[in-house]
């Protein structure tokens, strides 16, 4: 079903009120599309007919989670961004680890903001496990996963991925971290999986986001692109907010606070960045 311009404007600005994700005017055809999809599932004919069900409740609730699991893209894989990981394994943790090692705080936290499936937290606990005889002996490891859709957030606490989502997977992590059950199917180890907590987060909702606090590393890679500057500065504000003062923000690798954000100051280490406060 095709979607006029004044329908798309409302649910344009009925999602991005919701969440901060800006559909520009050249995506239309991609709101379009996924609209039709829960449409068709709802058994709903006309477009104001589903913005009723949407705004209405109890019932507008759930399908509001299928439609933001529908727009969000959530393509990620095992050790996505190498430069970005071998900067946090040999000199960024060990920084921080000596920081806090000097005022007697030996707890290690992680956030992992729009982790999607998975793939991004648990690269984060692997890491980590091969540091626990060594840097992390006896620390505590608190590594947080949070995402807007429920269907991926599933997919992460079951821990079962395909070859696609392995394809940079060092052999050595393969090997030890992951049990191959067939070409297609990896099931991660328990022990990993132990370290990673998956909530639902909204980015936007500022009542939610106040309360994740106290972080030694957040990572966000590949969301902002998603916001226009105004949600691009609400969203990275609360970062800035939520990061200990000797933390480390991560994002992706095309992703800039260049005009977003003037309190972090970049960090550069071979191969790409990071902020810091």
């Amino acid at each position: 079903m095709k979607l006029a311009d004044k329908d798309f404007e409302l649910f344009r600005d009925y999602i991005y009120n919701l969440c901060g994700i800006y559909f520009h005017t050249s995506k239309k055809y991609f709101l379009e599309s996924r609209l039709a999809r829960r449409l068709e599932d709802c058994g709903i004919k006309s477009h104001a007919d589903y913005y009723k069900l949407l705004k209405s409740v109890p019932g507008g609730s759930q399908e509001l989670k299928k439609l933001l699991d529908e727009i969000t893209t959530n393509e990620t894989c095992f050790f996505r961004n190498l430069p970005q990981l071998s900067a946090l394994e040999n000199k960024l943790l060990p920084e921080v680890v000596e920081t806090k090692g000097k005022i007697g705080f030996r707890k290690l936290r992680i956030w992992s903001a729009a982790s999607s499936s998975g793939e991004e937290a648990y690269t984060m606990a692997m890491i980590l496990l091969e540091k626990r005889n060594s840097l992390l002996k006896d620390w505590i490891i608190e590594i947080i996963g949070t995402d807007i859709n429920e269907t991926v957030l599933a997919q992460a606490r079951e821990g079962i991925y395909n070859a696609y989502s392995v394809r940079n997977t060092p052999d050595f992590y393969l090997k030890k971290y992951f049990k191959q059950e067939s070409p297609e199917k990896y099931i991660l180890s328990p022990e990993v999986k132990r370290l990673v907590t998956f909530n639902h987060l909204n980015l936007y909702e500022d009542t939610k986001m106040i309360f994740m606090k106290s972080f030694d590393f957040i990572f966000c890679a590949n969301v902002l692109i998603y916001f226009d500057t105004a949600s691009k500065s609400k969203v990275v504000q609360h970062f800035y907010n939520n990061l200990q003062p000797y933390g480390y923000f991560f994002v992706g690798q095309s992703e800039s606070l260049h005009g977003v954000n003037d309190n972090f100051k970049t960090v550069h280490f071979p191969g790409g960045f990071a902020y810091k406060k």
